[in-house]
């Protein structure tokens, strides 16, 4: 993990790891794994491979950051890292589809970054399905939930639901979202593993 020295690097390594599909090993339930565990069974879901990305980069002098992007009831919550390089925005991001992923840090504020994600966020029928993003969430206010642990932290999941979140859209405007085109919907079913 030293070599591991620029986010770039830490996302390379995050690409490297399978997905994990919860069902692997015998697992037949929801994981939230500590980093050790993602280490030891080679495959993280966005929360987890956030979780391990964040902490690679605090042992980089980055502080451990998550920021949660919540979906509709309909769709499935995705979570990324962010970081700050020369007073700009960026994000590793674990996931198995071909588009919510790495962000370069050239945002200027959370905001900025967290928008990046919308327009590829959307279902099967083309529906766009984002509809918040928390403020970062720094991990460092966990002391008992730390990289080394042996079993899930589900209080740092519990953490990004309670933070404080801000609207993508206007509620009012949801409505009037154009669905994304058929190519888009084609291009947004593109992944990296099979279950």
């Amino acid at each position: 993990m030293k070599r591991l020295n620029t986010p770039s690097k830490v996302q390379d390594f995050l690409n490297s790891l399978k997905f994990n599909f919860e069902n692997e090993k015998g697992i037949k339930r929801e994981t939230c794994r500590s980093p050790v565990l993602v280490l030891r069974g080679g495959s993280a879901h966005c929360l987890e491979g956030a979780m391990l990305g964040a902490y690679i980069l605090s042992l980089h002098n980055f502080p451990p950051l998550l920021m949660h992007l919540e979906a509709s009831r309909d769709d499935y919550d995705h979570v990324v890292a962010p970081f700050k390089v020369g007073g700009l925005w960026g994000a590793l991001s674990k996931t198995n589809h071909g588009v919510l992923r790495y962000r370069e840090p050239i945002y200027r504020n959370i905001r900025e970054l967290a928008m990046s994600y919308f327009h590829e966020y959307f279902l099967d029928n083309g529906v766009k399905t984002l509809r918040r993003y928390s403020a970062p969430l720094n991990l460092n206010i966990f002391e008992d939930s730390g990289p080394n642990e042996d079993g899930d932290l589900w209080g740092i999941d519990e953490e990004l639901d309670k933070i404080k979140h801000y609207d993508f859209v206007p509620k009012k405007y949801i409505k009037k979202l154009r669905k994304a085109d058929k190519i888009e919907i084609k291009a947004g079913k593109v992944v990296e593993y099979k279950k």
